[in-house]
């Protein structure tokens, strides 16, 4: 679930806040909920922490209970959320070197009082983009199921024997999916990393690779063991980061 939490204490501009949010999730087959309010209060600290799933922050700076930075801050150093996208606007341009220097990682700073609509679209499709990146998925159907599996939560996948289907090994359970390995490394990104005939592995489930012994440990402790000697030096690299 995608979730735009928006604080701003004019309801007009919160209404045209939320106007170009549906405008740009019409082109996006995404599932998404708003949230607004008009300041900071308690309310506000209780509930956001309470919110599961990937955020987009519109934080007015000044409103009459509390301040955007003062918020942003929170969200970073207290909520210790550095994955969140946060976009500040304002009508007072001077606190725009302010929120720069406190290093807090947003996306935009936008004045109200100048095509405020256009720089929101902007920041709004980069958020969008660090989304995508983080929580793709592969939607499929299979003998009258529909899945989504979220990319970051598949472990490996491996070709069945004497099947024409793979199985999907993920964080909470395995699954079933048609198709050989090349056909269902095609539905991925490039995180996915096909390390012999029969076997794809997610990069980012590897937490070490032992050279020596071609062996990768997995974050969750398994031992992985099945890399083609042709494909360590491509191996090497991708745990790298190098391509």
């Amino acid at each position: 679930m995608l979730h735009f939490i928006i604080c701003e204490d004019e309801p007009e501009l919160l209404n045209e806040y939320i106007r170009q949010i549906e405008k740009i999730m019409m082109l996006y087959d995404v599932e998404y909920k708003y949230h607004t309010y008009t300041c900071y209060d308690k309310t506000w600290k209780k509930e956001i922490k309470e919110i599961k799933g990937f955020k987009i922050y519109i934080l007015d700076i000044k409103t009459d209970c509390g301040s955007g930075i003062s918020a942003a801050r929170q969200i970073r150093e207290e909520f210790d959320d550095w994955v969140s996208m946060i976009i500040m606007i304002s009508a007072y341009t001077e606190y725009k070197y302010e929120v720069l220097s406190k290093r807090l990682m947003l996306v935009d700073f936008i004045n109200k009082n100048t095509n405020f609509e256009k720089k929101l679209r902007a920041a709004l499709l980069i958020s969008l983009k660090h989304y995508d990146n983080k929580y793709k998925s592969l939607k499929y159907s299979y003998k009258n199921n529909v899945y989504n599996i979220e990319f970051r939560s598949i472990i490996k996948i491996e070709k069945e024997t004497d099947s024409k289907r793979c199985i999907i090994y993920t964080e909470e359970g395995e699954y079933p999916i048609q198709g050989t390995v090349d056909e269902v490394l095609s539905q991925l990104d490039n995180r996915f990393f096909k390390c012999n005939r029969a076997v794809i592995i997610n990069i980012e489930q590897v937490k070490r690779y032992n050279v020596s012994k071609n062996i990768a440990i997995l974050k969750n402790g398994e031992e992985f063991k099945d890399i083609s000697r042709a494909k360590k030096k491509e191996m090497i690299k991708r745990v790298r980061g190098l391509q």
